[in-house]
């Protein structure tokens, strides 16, 4: 079986997301586009989505879920009002997080893998795929945000994950669970300043218009600028996996499902891209 990465997207977490008839109605465009994301990559048939989760913040090492089954209940804990627990239960994928693990190790990043049977999942992992995979049919394997990891490397790690989707005959979907801009205000309904709006709205564009190369240069400007959420490692991430599926697929070309939209200052969307 021919694996690889298919599909690469960003799509938002708020926790205001997380119970739908709770959503209010300035996000409900979110809501949509997340909707709308999944039915697009469910249509993609893949085997699995790796899930790289602004939420998941570890110190040091890299790590993947090796878990056979993700379960629990899923509290927002910086918002428990608005996300008091959510049950899950969802299949993982061992072989492919534990062939993530030796392949970061032998390109000499610290990773481990994460087999602890106490493990919960942050609402950033889970509030996406309540509308990307509603009947919770597609294998998961988490990856976190790595707070000592430089940009330079969390590319290199999204490059590294079409290797080993190809080396485990994996069809993998990369799911990048962070907003764009993320200079957060009190209040629910403010939007970004002007200027980080158009800057969300030009990496937005990049990527409708599967500019790889752009990306790359524009990303380490855009973060700071920005206000990219966790410095936009997880944006690196995505950006590297766009590298490796352009370096393989050739042209490529994305969509913004729904609502670009605000939550507490943020800027937020759904963005797929895909070979051309």
């Amino acid at each position: 079986m021919q694996g690889g990465l298919i599909a690469v997207a960003v799509a938002p977490h708020a926790p205001r997301l997380g119970v739908e008839e709770r959503v209010p109605a300035f996000q409900t465009g979110l809501i949509d586009g997340l909707k709308q994301l999944g039915q697009a990559l469910r249509g993609l048939r893949p085997d699995l989505f790796v899930v790289n989760s602004a939420h998941w913040v570890t110190t040091f090492n890299w790590y993947a879920t090796v878990q056979e089954t993700h379960r629990g209940v899923c509290v927002a804990d910086e918002a428990p009002d608005l996300m008091p627990g959510t049950p899950y239960e969802r299949k993982g994928d061992p072989a492919f997080a534990r062939a993530f693990v030796e392949e970061l190790r032998a390109a000499g990043i610290p990773t481990l893998p994460n087999d602890s049977p106490h493990y919960q999942w942050d609402y950033a992992a889970l509030v996406p795929l309540l509308y990307l995979d509603p009947d919770a049919e597609i294998p998961v394997v988490q990856i976190p945000t790595v707070h000592q990891s430089s940009l330079v490397e969390a590319v290199e790690v999204g490059r590294l994950l079409d290797r080993v989707a190809q080396g485990t005959g994996r069809r993998v979907c990369v799911i990048a669970s962070t907003a764009l801009s993320h200079a957060l205000q009190r209040g629910p309904e403010k939007w970004p300043t002007p200027e980080r709006m158009a800057l969300d709205k030009q990496l937005i564009g990049h990527l409708e218009r599967g500019e790889v190369a752009r990306l790359l240069e524009w990303l380490l400007p855009y973060s700071r600028d920005a206000v990219a959420e966790m410095g936009g490692r997880v944006l690196a991430v995505m950006c590297g996996a766009l590298v490796a599926l352009h370096a393989r697929a050739g042209a490529l070309r994305g969509r913004l499902y729904g609502a670009y939209a605000q939550s507490s200052g943020s800027g937020n969307a759904s963005v797929a891209v895909v070979p051309a």
